[in-house]
């Protein structure tokens, strides 16, 4: 008796080289994204707390993540991150460094989207916990975290990642 085999998630990333399609196969045009986002600190508390979303990804379930998103017209990615987690948080911040960039690859409404995200490390300089002011209204919940249980809360491993990058420079700024 044969079972069915089940179908490979939404964002595994693929390992075919752009443009490339197996026999028989089409392939499926890619779009190129950039986000900016980062782990903004607070660093007048001692236990280092950070503001994380929760939003709904395309299946419906509830995902707890760093804030980002795209850079409108001329801004560099660094603005970007500034702005973005302002919008989606509501806090203000400085940025202390770079924690680099994750990329990876997902197919949503017949293409595939190579996705590029940069990250940065903030201290939190102002602004109060909301998801009022996201335009986009992505964000369903804020909350604060102790940079400690931060890799218990994040949904992603590749963003536990960037905070175990975040820890480790952060030192430096305190």
């Amino acid at each position: 008796m044969a079972y069915p085999v089940p179908s490979a998630p939404k964002r595994t990333p693929l390992t075919a080289a752009v443009g490339s399609a197996a026999s028989g196969h089409h392939a499926l045009p890619t779009v190129e994204e950039v986000s900016a986002g980062g782990v903004v600190v607070d660093t007048a508390t001692d236990e280092l707390r950070v503001a994380i979303i929760a939003r709904f990804n395309r299946g419906g379930r509830l995902e707890w993540c760093l804030p980002k998103g795209h850079p409108e017209n001329a801004e560099t990615n660094e603005e970007a991150a500034v702005r973005e987690i302002e919008e989606e948080t509501g806090i203000q911040g400085k940025v202390l460094a770079t924690l680099g960039s994750i990329d990876y690859w997902f197919t949503v409404s017949g293409h595939r989207v190579h996705k590029t995200v940069h990250h940065f490390l903030l201290r939190a300089t102002g602004g109060e916990l909301t998801i009022e002011n996201d335009p986009d209204h992505e964000a369903v919940d804020v909350a604060w975290v102790p940079l400690a249980e931060l890799g218990r809360k994040l949904s992603f491993p590749n963003e536990r990642r960037i905070v175990d990058l975040a820890r480790e420079v952060l030192p430096e700024y305190l």
